[in-house]
């Protein structure tokens, strides 16, 4: 049964910045928090809300995540909070997005935050180039047409390692394939789905489950 959880949002990070309490920011943190707070408010053009992005920026953190994708960059709010995870795990964010215009916009995002050799950005059209991924991979974010998200879930699903995790965005409305959506995170075996509704516009978070003696979730 899909479990529909209303959850609180699982941030250990402080004020805008992504520091935990007692942690010493960086020079790259310095940068990230300087451009976030810049933009503060701007983000518009199908980026997520603060909220969401600060939930992104915790599941990688916390749960030590190496090998993401983003399907759907629009001008790079969510990435900008995925990579800056990424700088401190270790990993590299591949986002994908299908509009030349946000793509260039979201790269000289990425520049001007200090975070674009975290980032592997790539204009292309995602029904083409997700089936293309190679695995393992082990956080997912879909952000794009929900009408395709079942079959983004279908594509990457047996790619992501034991032990990752899928998120999908705007999951609380009526869009059209949020339904088949959802019935088909309900419909796996090895998986655990929570909706988090901070923001309002719902973010499943579904980990696969772990084989034995491998990591948890």
């Amino acid at each position: 049964m899909l479990k529909l959880a209303l959850a609180v949002s699982v941030m250990s990070i402080a004020g805008l910045g992504g520091i935990a309490p007692g942690q010493t920011p960086t020079e790259l943190d310095k940068r990230v928090q300087a451009f976030l707070e810049s933009r503060r408010g701007t983000w518009h053009d199908l980026n997520v809300p603060e909220a969401d992005g600060r939930t992104l920026y915790d599941l990688i953190l916390r749960n030590k995540y190496r090998h993401a994708v983003e399907i759907g960059t629009s001008t790079g709010h969510s990435g900008i909070w995925m990579a800056w995870a990424l700088s401190k795990t270790g990993g590299k964010l591949i986002t994908i997005e299908i509009d030349p215009e946000r793509h260039r916009t979201a790269l000289a995002n990425f520049r001007e935050a200090g975070l674009a050799d975290y980032v592997d950005a790539r204009l292309a059209d995602a029904h083409e180039l997700v089936p293309k991924l190679e695995g393992p991979i082990d956080f997912v974010f879909s952000d794009a047409d929900k009408e395709w998200y079942t079959n983004y879930l279908r594509a990457l699903w047996p790619k992501l390692a034991p032990g990752g995790c899928f998120t999908a965005h705007n999951v609380s409305g009526r869009m059209r394939g949020i339904g088949e959506f959802l019935d088909a995170l309900e419909s796996l075996p090895d998986a655990k789905t929570t909706i988090d509704r901070t923001s309002g516009a719902g973010l499943s978070i579904t980990y696969k489950s772990p084989a034995p003696g491998e990591r948890g979730s």
